[in-house]
């Protein structure tokens, strides 16, 4: 009799113990906001990309490549959305204050998760707020001038420079876009000064550039290659420290004479923080397979971007690379003072 009412006490309290725990245990996956069973269920409906650049770009076409090679692994379609303004960061911060279920992400860019916090005010941290998902490819600049400067390579260009300091034009496409942060680094290890002078994008500067109304620019490999490869432009080096798989005649700025002028306008995927890690695997694991696709190496190179070897395809290796990146550019971007436009 004693021994009955021990076992059903015993019972009674470890029901009521196992309770608390799946209530606990559920609780934890409605603050992750999804379920154990939809984590392996993902993703059950589309999922949305916002693209923080206008339609018809480089950095656009990236990302609808990219997205539609995913829908194979996941499928489910990603429904592109362009979101523009405020140098990208209208459509990341829509993201970052979205459920952390795997189903609205965003395309993130150098200019929106490294240079843009240095110079916007923003209502979002672009480390805390967002989860890595993957690299998606990497996009070195290219340094070149009008055939009207006298510079036959690298180094004969920083002597030109150096003999008028201040006196040389470069063309940008505002401020804190890659050509204005690649000058502000070519200055600082040549000890040199250029004056700048603003675009609304990269093919306006190029056309002023070939008319010879300003004398260099450092622009992604897509605008002004064409123009390289015609002979009506004059290139210096690759900002990275390996040549272009689409234009391997043109020297590494280490090989050119300026070692360590490495620029990368890099491309990737983020999810809002607090995304279930098995969702975020799902999703990189889309990645991965999309990048490993010969016909996407093919148009990224044809794009003058790079695939990231599969080391650095991790959530993992793309939040260090954000880091590295972070405490590289904003002492140089504070120190030169920019401002938002």
């Amino acid at each position: 009799m004693i021994l009955g009412r021990f076992l059903t006490l015993s019972y009674t309290r470890g029901a009521h113990v196992m309770t608390k725990w799946l209530i606990a245990l559920a609780f934890a996956f409605a603050v992750q906001g999804i379920s154990p069973s939809a984590a392996q269920d993902f993703p059950s409906h589309p999922i949305k990309l916002v693209i923080p650049v206008p339609p018809g770009g480089a950095f656009d076409l990236t990302g609808r490549l990219v997205a539609e090679r995913m829908r194979a692994s996941l499928g489910q379609p990603l429904v592109i959305e362009n979101v523009g303004g405020a140098a990208g960061n209208i459509g990341v911060g829509r993201v970052a204050h979205a459920a952390p279920d795997g189903y609205t992400l965003s395309l993130g860019l150098w200019s929106t998760h490294v240079v843009g916090p240095a110079i916007y005010d923003l209502g979002y941290d672009v480390v805390k707020d967002f989860a890595p998902i993957a690299l998606l490819a990497t996009a070195p600049q290219v340094i070149v001038s009008s055939n009207a400067v006298p510079a036959q390579d690298l180094r004969g260009l920083v002597a030109w420079l150096k003999t008028d300091p201040g006196h040389a034009t470069a063309a940008t496409v505002g401020s804190g876009s890659p050509p204005h942060i690649a000058a502000l680094l070519l200055e600082q290890l040549t000890h040199t000064r250029l004056r700048y002078v603003p675009y609304r994008g990269g093919a306006l500067a190029a056309q002023d550039l070939l008319a010879g109304l300003v004398d260099l620019t450092i622009l992604q490999p897509a605008v002004v290659l064409p123009h390289v490869r015609a002979g009506k432009l004059r290139a210096y080096a690759v900002t990275a420290d390996a040549r272009l798989t689409g234009a391997p005649q043109i020297p590494t700025v280490d090989e050119a004479g300026v070692p360590g002028l490495y620029v990368s306008a890099w491309s990737a995927l983020f999810a809002p923080k607090g995304t279930p890690k098995a969702v975020i695997a799902r999703l990189n694991a889309a990645v991965v397979a999309a990048l490993a696709d010969p016909e996407i190496k093919k148009r990224f190179t044809a794009m003058g971007q790079e695939v990231p070897p599969r080391a650095q395809q991790t959530p993992e290796a793309l939040a260090a690379l954000q880091a590295a990146e972070i405490a590289k550019w904003w002492p140089i971007i504070k120190a030169a003072h920019i401002k938002a436009e």
